[in-house]
């Protein structure tokens, strides 16, 4: 965790970075760009948890994936997946396969989020619920997960399009970082502001724990967020107890532009000393500051 000394040198840099570039250009680069499509509340947590789901991969890949779904749902997908029902998947799914996932992986998670609208009104509620019995905030990760998986009829959706094969990557119970779970719950509970959309007013920004994502986990080694070396749940949990010395109220305000400075280039693998000179992080990178001097 950062000291008092470093946070306090480490706020206003990042503060720069975030200032320093139109970072909301970057959203088409981004799968929050398909629930920015929507202004319903009920539409934007749906579109935001299929989105979130599926981006693993090339964005390049995974994305023209979303897009099938969300132009088969059509211009309300919150009501379209309330009314869904298994006989109307076949139609809805042909033809989805995306690496791991087959169209029954996604049925279960359409189905269940259709379930969990009609049952609870919001996903918001649903993981609220989760969270009441969790014993921590990576239990109610997995248990939100479970109650969209268990509220979609798997049986009948497997009988309907065959059997599941990435339904505990998509979905996931547990282990690992639980990147596109955390993902999810920063847009839901973050903001509103350019890039989040703040739609859960009963979670906490203060709560949240930051996506692990491999650009998130190298430049945060190398501003010394984080001392370790395996990219699970303990790092992502290492790394948002020092963005909380930074932002107690709301430690994951720089997860967009930390992950986008190594998305667009600016930060490359493999640093580059004309990058790292105009960049407001070098004083505190190790990398960095090391290749400058040289």
């Amino acid at each position: 965790m950062l000291s008092k000394a470093r946070a306090a040198r480490l706020r206003p840099l990042l503060d720069s970075l975030r200032d320093s570039r139109p970072w909301a250009e970057r959203i088409a680069a981004d799968p929050v760009e398909f629930p920015h499509r929507f202004e319903d509340p009920r539409d934007v947590e749906v579109v935001a948890l299929l989105s979130a789901a599926l981006a693993y991969g090339r964005a390049s890949l995974f994305k023209p994936k979303i897009e099938q779904v969300l132009a088969r749902l059509g211009p309300a997908p919150a009501v379209r997946l309330k009314e869904l029902t298994v006989k109307a998947l076949p139609r809805l799914l042909d033809g989805f396969v995306y690496r791991f996932n087959l169209p029954a992986d996604v049925g279960v998670l359409l189905m269940g989020m259709g379930a969990c609208l009609r049952r609870r009104g919001t996903l918001e509620d649903v993981f609220l619920d989760a969270r009441a019995t969790a014993g921590d905030w990576r239990g109610a990760l997995s248990g939100f997960a479970r109650r969209v998986r268990e509220a979609g009829d798997e049986r009948a959706i497997v009988k309907a399009l065959g059997p599941v094969r990435g339904l505990d990557h998509l979905l996931p119970l547990g282990g690992g970082a639980a990147k596109r779970l955390s993902l999810y719950l920063r847009w839901m509970v973050r903001g509103p502001d350019e890039i989040d959309f703040g739609v859960w007013g009963r979670v906490s920004p203060a709560d949240l724990v930051i996506p692990l994502d491999t650009h998130v986990a190298r430049l945060s080694t190398w501003l010394g967020l984080t001392s370790r070396a395996t990219h699970g749940w303990a790092m992502a949990d290492e790394i948002t107890a020092s963005l909380r010395a930074l932002d107690a109220a709301d430690p994951v305000r720089y997860d967009f532009v930390l992950c986008h400075l190594g998305m667009s280039g600016a930060c490359p693998v493999r640093p580059e000393k004309a990058n790292c000179r105009r960049c407001p992080l070098v004083s505190e990178c190790r990398v960095g500051r090391r290749l400058v001097r040289d």
